[in-house]
């Protein structure tokens, strides 16, 4: 039967030629019925459909492209299990703040809340994790809808996200008046236009950073437009510097400021710590005096989840991160700094030789009683043969913390706070059609390949220049560790040693299997030549990270967190 024809004013079409406007080149979906008639349209553009294997892996992917090219991720999922499928993937945009549009359909009006096929109202699950939802139920308010949708998911006058919007099937396939097709609601492309803080704060900023002795700023998502502002920054205070996974790359490794390797130290050392664009959540111990003493902090963010949470700042700057840094360089002139240069050096050098030792250790990381490699010597044997341009993508449970500290990288991309383990083959998939000039290597566990194995599909079918690298020791497992008995128990998921290199060739991808440490420099050289690729090198299970043997892994020390809580509960009851 002949697929229905669809008019070049209907609600399908409008969207993707607006898509289309807008730069859009790749939409990422798993196709439907309620979807069919925008599939088509898209299509018919000549803007790419990435076809996954499942909506998870739909949203992720849209997720890494909007945050490698700075701009719009689409994706595109049926009603009712598509919809749900996608929440995980959406949920994760959410936390990252990554600007993502994601689109689907519903039943036709007349059969709504009558038991049609996929009839779930969607808006109401999707709506604590978006910026915007709406049902459209109207033709000829869809320029409006979705004009709005997307200034929305860019941050145009609030925080960046994802945002979603679904169409009844009769409403996609319906004309929109031309009438209401009016240029104005092609959506403006381009982050957050630029906002500048008062005068008297960035004053006050300037006077707090340039009087401290020993200044540290944290980097974080919001700096990742200013990171030439942001090295202007360290230049002139000569500030420690410290990166997390949300802006790792921004600041070069060989700079002067560069200590990540005294990351404990530094953090009781400093007297005032600079937050640029970074929450003080989890992974910086909330902000706790525990850890960091009575520094005072300077907090700088374009929006305001990233500049007032658990800790206050003595300076608190809301504006563009860019556009701030530049004000407080240029109000500053050729004012010198209070900086400690005896401190910073020494940090520098302390950090350069525990980074020389780490390097050295993890060539020669000894195997576990079972002869099985130790999965530092996956992550060296990268080290030396990626080059500097690599986008390096890391995923798992404990072989993240491995990778997180020992695999260097200038554009990075991890499961992120909400600890989103499985992201790591679909994110590097998007980053390799995104960017197709630079190398790809997705760095992951066998626990965390397993959520979106089957995305190998999509990388050969859309011949996706990916290196896929799983640290395979047959389990997924954590440390838990007794704070006042001293002793730990592992747990978690025992898996077999499963031969992923022969799933990789069942779908036509090149496939090795590794062993032997010795094989890993030849082995990675040949898979680079083949992409995509997939190397599973056989690891010892016994290996455990820092961060496992300090607790579950990503948690800090819990020491410091209960010292928080007892001060938390000082400041509360009034007491000293």
């Amino acid at each position: 039967m002949a697929a229905p024809t669809i008019s070049s004013q209907s609600t399908a079409a409008v969207i993707a030629r607006t898509l289309r406007d807008c730069g859009v080149e790749r939409v990422f979906g798993l196709c439907g019925g309620h979807i069919m008639p925008l599939w088509m349209q898209l299509h018919a553009l000549g803007i790419q459909i990435v076809d996954v294997r499942d909506e998870r892996a739909a949203l992720y992917m849209a997720h890494a492209h909007a945050e490698l090219t700075r701009g719009l991720g689409v994706a595109m999922v049926t009603a009712g299990p598509g919809v749900t499928n996608a929440i995980t993937g959406i949920a994760n945009a959410h936390v990252a703040k990554a600007p993502v549009l994601v689109l689907s359909g519903l039943p036709p009006m007349p059969q709504e809340n009558r038991g049609a096929l996929q009839d779930i109202v969607h808006t109401d699950l999707v709506r604590s994790v978006t910026r915007y939802a709406r049902t459209v139920r109207q033709a000829d308010l869809v320029p409006l809808e979705l004009c709005e949708a997307i200034e929305r998911a860019l941050g145009h006058g609030g925080e960046s996200g994802p945002v979603y919007l679904d169409f009844p099937a009769d409403v996609m396939r319906a004309e929109i008046s031309k009438a209401v097709q009016l240029p104005e609601y092609v959506p403006r492309i381009g982050r957050q236009p630029a906002i500048a803080p008062q005068a008297d704060a960035i004053a006050a900023a300037v006077e707090l950073l340039w009087t401290a002795k020993r200044p540290l700023v944290i980097s974080g998502r919001g700096a990742v437009d200013a990171g030439e502002g942001l090295i202007k920054l360290l230049d002139r205070t000569r500030a420690a510097y410290l990166d997390t996974g949300e802006s790792r790359g921004l600041v070069p490794d060989d700079h002067a400021s560069v200590v990540a390797a005294t990351r404990g130290s530094v953090m009781g050392q400093a007297d005032v710590v600079v937050t640029v664009g970074r929450r003080l959540d989890f992974q910086l111990a909330f902000g706790s005096p525990a850890i960091f003493g009575e520094a005072k902090f300077l907090r700088l963010a374009d929006c305001a989840s990233e500049l007032r949470d658990n800790r206050r700042g003595e300076v608190e700057l809301l504006g563009s991160v860019g556009s701030t840094l530049e004000a407080m360089l240029s109000l500053a002139g050729n004012r010198i700094p209070a900086t400690d240069n005896a401190w910073i050096d020494g940090l520098r050098e302390k950090h350069l030789a525990r980074s020389e030792k780490l390097a050295d250790s993890m060539k020669q990381a000894p195997p576990g009683s079972d002869g099985r490699m130790h999965p530092n010597r996956v992550l060296a044997a990268l080290r030396e043969a990626m080059p500097d341009n690599a986008i390096v993508v890391a995923d798992g449970g404990d072989f993240l913390s491995f990778a997180r500290i020992g695999l260097p990288a200038s554009t990075y991309l991890d499961p992120g706070s909400l600890g989103c383990i499985g992201v790591g083959t679909p994110f590097g998939i998007a980053a390799s059609l995104a960017c197709p000039d630079r190398p790809v290597i997705v760095a992951t566990g066998d626990g965390a390949f397993g959520f979106n194995a089957m995305e190998i599909d999509t990388a050969v079918r859309h011949n996706a220049p990916v290196l896929i690298v799983v640290a395979n020791n047959g389990s997924w497992a954590i440390e838990v560790r007794d704070q006042q008995e001293n002793y730990g128990d592992t747990v978690g998921t025992h898996l077999q040693f499963a031969d992923h290199a022969a799933m990789a060739k069942a779908f036509g991808m090149y496939g090795r299997r590794v062993e032997n440490p010795d094989d890993l420099p030849a082995a990675i050289a040949e898979a680079m030549a083949h992409r995509p690729a997939l190397l599973d090198v056989v690891v010892t299970p016994e290996a455990v990270s820092s961060d496992a043997k300090s607790g579950l892994a990503w948690v800090p020390d819990l020491q410091a967190l209960e010292a928080w809580d007892t001060i938390e509960r000082a400041w509360r009851d009034g007491s000293n």
